[in-house]
């Protein structure tokens, strides 16, 4: 089992919150230490010299120490730059230095993580993949990855909830909902439920739920591919599992792709359309 972490995921008073949280799972039950393969990221201050880097691994060590280096296996760039090499060559360091077993990137374009490659084989890079974030670069990445022998690790494949079919008014959302702002909810609602609503209608012919169906087409880019969704309960999480064990027909990737091509997503990822930082949300980051 794949469990995906970074040195940023706790609130803004802890930080390290998440994987102090999975330092205390994995003291409660040791036997799955060896059953899982966890994923952090961290420093985000990439184009530094090693040290903010290891200060962010030795924390991430010190909130998990029952994963240890080699169960931790990968540490990566959580947004990587186009300069990929200072980056890369700084986690080679801390490798090294016995911080973790393998290395990683996040959020980058194909011909970056190909030069992060060609500075030290990358085992895994980190991209949101969905029906609905399936963008050509997205493709590229994909295509990259298959070629250098590197793990695709797609995230937010239920398009951060809009695509289980569950969100059918933006008053669905929480007030403090960060969805809120991001102008895939907020600007283009209403076209991009027509959408959702057209893949749910898919699963319910299949016999599925959307969230599986959306986490089986992730799948189905290829078996370097692992789907990567987030969730809640023991009831979702179980769902979402079996989607990733479900196969799809040739006629209903088709379908799927008929709604791609009949409502394409409109918005961006992150931001609203009025941010001033919707410029760089326009794809991949690096």
């Amino acid at each position: 089992m794949v469990l995906n972490s970074a040195a940023f995921y706790g609130p803004p008073n802890d930080q390290l919150g998440n994987l102090k949280m999975l330092a205390r799972f994995y003291e409660a039950n040791p036997e799955y230490v060896d059953k899982t393969f966890l994923m952090v990221k961290g420093g985000l201050d990439f184009a530094t010299p090693p040290a903010p880097w290891r200060a962010s691994a030795k924390a991430s060590t010190a909130a998990s120490p029952r994963c240890g280096a080699q169960r931790r296996s990968t540490f990566s760039s959580p947004r990587a730059s186009t300069a990929a090499g200072p980056s890369i060559q700084n986690l080679v360091v801390l490798k090294d230095e016995g911080k973790f077993k393998h290395i990683g990137m996040s959020e980058c374009r194909a011909e970056t993580l190909r030069r992060g490659n060609s500075v030290y084989p990358i085992s895994v890079v980190e991209i949101e993949i969905s029906i609905w974030s399936y963008e050509e670069e997205v493709k590229k990445v994909v295509a990259t990855a298959a070629e250098l022998g590197i793990a695709v690790a797609g995230y937010s494949p239920l398009g951060r909830g809009f695509l289980t079919g569950q969100v059918q008014s933006i008053d669905d959302l929480p007030p403090t909902d960060f969805r809120r702002n991001c102008s895939r909810f907020s600007d283009h609602f209403e076209h991009n439920l027509q959408s959702a609503n057209a893949i749910r209608a898919i699963a319910e012919k299949k016999g599925i739920s959307p969230r599986q169906l959306a986490i089986a087409w992730v799948a189905h880019l290829g078996p370097h591919v692992l789907p990567l969704p987030g969730m809640s309960s023991k009831k979702r999480t179980l769902e979402n599992l079996a989607g990733g064990d479900i196969v799809l027909t040739a006629g209903e990737l088709k379908a799927i792709a008929d709604v791609q091509e009949k409502y394409p997503v409109q918005g961006f990822r992150y931001f609203s359309s009025t941010s001033e930082m919707a410029p760089l949300d326009m794809g991949l980051w690096g």
